[in-house]
């Protein structure tokens, strides 16, 4: 019993929710038994002194959390749930721990407040145990899981902190309750008998799902059976070397039902890892730059009627001063589409070591002069000709201009602004730009092997030139993140701007830069969207008229359909070893869509 549950969790945790094996087809049969099984340690699930309310935990941005496991089983698959939430830093402690190891576990927790403290009955019931948790408590918010037998409870009726208490040992309740911890699901449970003067029958708190839940298909009403197809456009993308590796996710009604890698970091290279960092290419420009200005706007800092040399002083004297901003953000503005920037970079303006002189990292061994955005590539866009003004061309330079106006407006860099205001408190931990100075490259999805600017495979360097000749943040590209940090993103989104409890947008805002805001094309601001062009099958054949998102050069896609309470992310490193257009012929984004789509609305029509 210990075997299939705790593999059945770490598929979850992994994201290999859709099984491959012969018996794929009884795989809805499965997850049915395992849902009932869910629901019952749930229902048995109680939380309790949670008068403050600490629970679902809020404020991750003044979070540093431990997660500690005296003695426990299952404490990888804890471990795994509380890092889709926030950064937790696991510490084991063994079942045969000596007080010395209590007392020094103490010492090493001095630099977190936040404590979740996992333990079984019978090891909690110990006295060194319960003075180690009883110290903890004192001077930090703790969250006690206590496992097994309830009689225990007597022992915690001083205890203030919140205290999950679950009689199910196994690695399934070992998933669920950080998830309860975090608002992912919302505690129901009461007690059914008393046990101490504190803990007495009927006791236990109620909350509200704040998160995002991980859970199995069917938890949303849909077969998990109808999702299969995933499996063999994938495989077949891969064979086909559209791309060495990808990862898919499938969000419904705030719950994660499908996160799966597949291939390699590069086609002789490392597994790829649900968990994956990717180089998002112009995603950046929906998960980046336009969230900024979506709160400039709501601060009546930015207005999108106004011209952009009102906020630019160097735009005033350029064929750019009277654009208004609203068609720079709708791709309407008369922007050239794109400037070969690398094209121009002499052998004066790089150097191979880092100097006051070559202060900006390009990549490994590259390094461009001090100024060079300022003095070459700003007054190329900013004089650059305006040619179809009022009309839809795609161009990465709105972006560069959206940044700059943003920046000017905050008093904050864009990658300074966006952690800080959304990243962090939001609990997305990959996400933002320059990965390399934060992660170990390992994790770090390579993108293009280039050979004719900077000779060098990138691993977490940005692909796209122009934005890595600024060092890498960029309003257009930059960006790196997982799939599990974006469904965090893209669920705010469609839940019109909450997330955790914190309201990020006004509903307005959100319903005004996703949904159509132009007379020329399908765009809202920033935002791309469904085609009404049904020839054109974008983003996919079946994609309701909401739908909203953006697609990535290096291969990335994320779609949120609130008509079907979706959010869909592709992650992919197409341009490996160098860029190929046969993901984009093979239709596998839009194909995978499709087969989500159709899962959802079977079930609907039933």
């Amino acid at each position: 019993m210990f075997k299939t549950n705790l593999i059945r969790s770490l598929a979850i945790c992994l994201g290999a929710i859709i099984s491959l094996s012969a018996c794929a087809q009884q795989q809805h049969q499965r997850n049915d038994d395992l849902l009932k099984n869910d629901y019952n340690i749930l229902h048995q699930t109680v939380l309790l002194n949670n008068q403050t309310g600490q629970i679902p935990i809020q404020g991750l941005e003044q979070k540093n959390i431990a997660a500690v496991s005296l003695g426990y089983n299952f404490e990888l698959v804890t471990d795994s749930l509380l890092n889709k939430y926030a950064k937790a830093t696991p510490f084991h402690i063994s079942p045969a721990a000596t007080e010395e190891a209590l007392l020094q576990l103490e010492d090493d927790l001095k630099y977190y407040n936040t404590v979740i403290i996992s333990v079984d009955s019978r090891l909690s019931s110990q006295l060194i145990y319960r003075n180690f948790i009883f110290a903890i408590a004192k001077t930090k918010q703790v969250v006690l899981n206590l496992y097994g037998d309830a009689a225990v409870l007597n022992s915690y009726d001083q205890l203030n902190a919140p205290l999950i208490y679950c009689p199910d040992y196994t690695a399934a309740s070992a998933a669920l309750v950080p998830q309860l911890i975090f608002g992912g699901i919302p505690a129901t449970g009461k007690l059914s008998q008393t046990y101490s003067a504190r803990y007495t029958a009927g006791s236990g708190f109620n909350t509200t799902a704040t998160r995002l839940k991980y859970t199995l298909p069917e938890d949303a009403g849909v077969n998990a059976d109808d999702l299969l197809e995933i499996d063999q456009i994938t495989s077949e993308a891969i064979r086909a070397k559209a791309a060495p590796g990808m990862v898919v996710l499938v969000a419904k009604d705030g719950k994660v039902i499908f996160n799966k890698a597949y291939g390699q970091h590069t086609y002789e290279g490392i597994t790829e890892q649900v968990a994956d960092i990717f180089d998002l290419a112009s995603v950046t420009k929906i998960s980046a730059t336009t969230p900024m200005v979506m709160r400039l706007v709501e601060e009546k800092k930015l207005n999108l009627d106004t011209n952009v040399g009102a906020y630019i002083a160097l735009a005033r004297k350029t064929p750019m001063n009277n654009i208004k901003v609203r068609d720079v953000m709708l791709h309407q503005a008369g922007f050239i589409p794109y400037i070969a920037f690398q094209d121009a970079v002499k052998p004066t303006d790089h150097s191979s070591d880092s100097s006051a002189a070559f202060p900006t990292k390009v990549a490994d061994g590259y390094y461009i002069r001090k100024d060079y955005f300022r003095d070459v590539m700003w007054p190329r866009m900013l004089n650059a000709p305006i040619r179809t003004p009022g009309k839809y061309v795609y161009s990465d330079i709105s972006m560069y201009v959206m940044k700059d106006i943003a920046e000017h407006l905050s008093g904050e860099q864009l990658n300074v602004y966006t952690q800080e205001n959304f990243y962090t408190p939001l609990g997305m931990q990959t996400a933002g730009f320059l990965p390399r100075n934060r992660f170990d490259r390992n994790r770090i999805v390579p993108t293009e092997n280039d050979t004719y600017f900077r000779n060098t495979l990138l691993v977490g360097y940005v692909h796209d030139q122009g934005a890595a000749l600024v060092g890498g943040v960029s309003g257009h590209a930059g960006l790196f993140a997982s799939t599990n940090d974006l469904a965090i993103l893209y669920q705010m989104m469609l839940n019109k701007g909450t997330y955790g409890g914190k309201r990020y947008f006004q509903p307005q805002t959100v319903d005004t830069f996703t949904s159509r805001q132009s007379n020329v094309s399908r765009r809202g601001l920033g935002f791309d969207r469904w085609d009404p062009d049904l020839t054109k099958k974008y983003p996919s054949a079946t994609a309701s008229p909401q739908t909203y998102g953006h697609t990535g050069y290096t291969g990335t896609a994320v779609w949120v359909d609130p008509a079907r309470g979706l959010v869909y992310i592709f992650l992919s490193n197409r341009v490996n070893p160098t860029v190929t257009d046969k993901l984009v012929k093979m239709s596998i984004r839009s194909r995978i869509q499709d087969v989500i789509n159709t899962a959802i609305d079977k079930q609907l029509h039933k």
